[in-house]
């Protein structure tokens, strides 16, 4: 998306860089031209970031999760260390 030299001069004045603009753009809720991406979005955003690197901890302290399927089944599951 381009910026307008207006919208240049307010993110300077304001210290909102690229990535926050890039970021809200991505995450935010379209309203009419706006996209807004407010306190309680990036409340509720940091949870699911806590949550998933809590996933992935475990995930980690297992050596790798592996899933093996066919399809939309799932056959079976193991830790990646245990493999031979």
């Amino acid at each position: 998306m381009h910026a307008t030299h207006h919208c240049k001069a307010r993110q300077a004045q304001r210290g909102i860089p690229l990535k926050m603009v890039d970021y809200v753009l991505t995450h935010g809720s379209q309203s009419r031209d706006k996209v807004v991406f407010g306190d309680r979005e990036a409340r509720q955003r940091l949870a699911e970031l806590d949550e998933e690197r809590r996933l992935l901890m475990k995930i980690k302290d297992k050596g790798g999760v592996v899933v093996v399927a066919n399809g939309e089944t799932v056959i079976t599951t193991y830790n990646l260390t245990s493999r031979n």
